[in-house]
């Protein structure tokens, strides 16, 4: 017998307060391990690009330790895809599909997630855009709209819209995922480095500014090589059985969220 798949969440119609559900995941799963599932379990986290790669594993271990996830990415199908691991492994999600060029819907997260949970203690920024590999005079406006929208811009945006909901969290978790190129430009990867730049710029001055919060712990990850959708586009004859897999830096990620 089918189980019905969680209904999305629709930033646009934000539903009445709704405590998320006691996901009884594996008692010995997560970074906590047993004697603080109690506690993981009553949390929520948003993880952005969930649907594959990085962001799908993430979400999968914060899942089995208890977490209550709410996946957002722009596929419904990545989506359904992630959900059936967070189900295999004993948890619960909440599909959100969304385009993080969207920035209005951006916007609504947070109003949103307090109305439905009434609370956010993690998020991880998992989503990224590539872009082109082209020399700088090459960059197209369509492909440096895009990345930015996604790296740079809806970083800033969640930002905004949840961090009252993060500050007031017990323990606020916020993740970000970079890329080396970040502070070491390469040769064609300009969109890649101009974005997360800029990203890393933002996230490094919130850091700042909430350094006196005693309970909000914000963290740049990079991940480093990896075997994933968006290596592969851009190392198309690199051979990913030689790249560690997604799982371990999902399991990275998901430690910093502990």
């Amino acid at each position: 017998m089918s189980v019905p798949r969680t209904t999305p969440l629709d930033p646009a119609k934000a539903s009445p307060l709704e405590t998320a559900p006691d996901a009884s995941g594996p008692k010995a799963a997560g970074p906590g391990g047993v004697q603080e599932q109690s506690l993981w379990r009553s949390r929520v986290a948003l993880i952005t690009g969930a649907s594959r790669g990085i962001g799908q594993a993430t979400a999968v271990s914060l899942a089995a330790a208890g977490l209550h996830c709410v996946l957002l990415a722009r596929t419904q199908g990545g989506l359904d895809e992630t959900d059936d691991l967070i189900r295999a492994a004993g948890g619960v999600a909440t599909l959100l599909p969304l385009d993080l060029a969207d920035g209005g819907a951006i916007d609504l997260l947070g109003p949103t997630l307090a109305q439905r949970f009434g609370r956010l203690d993690v998020l991880v920024h998992a989503a990224a855009e590539l872009g082109a590999l082209t020399p700088v005079p090459h960059i197209q406006a369509r492909d440096w709209d895009a990345a930015i929208a996604v790296n740079l811009a809806a970083a800033w945006r969640l930002i905004r819209t949840l961090a009252p909901l993060l500050t007031a969290a017990p323990s606020g978790r916020a993740v970000f995922l970079t890329d080396a190129v970040a502070t070491t430009p390469r040769a064609f990867w300009g969109l890649m480095a101009a974005s997360k730049a800029g990203m890393e710029a933002v996230v490094r001055t919130w850091q700042e500014e909430m350094r006196a919060h005693e309970t909000l712990r914000i963290s740049l990850f990079d991940p480093g090589p990896t075997a994933t959708r968006l290596r592969a586009q851009a190392m198309p004859g690199e051979a990913a059985a030689s790249l560690p897999d997604a799982r371990v830096a999902g399991a990275a990620v998901a430690g910093l969220c502990a």
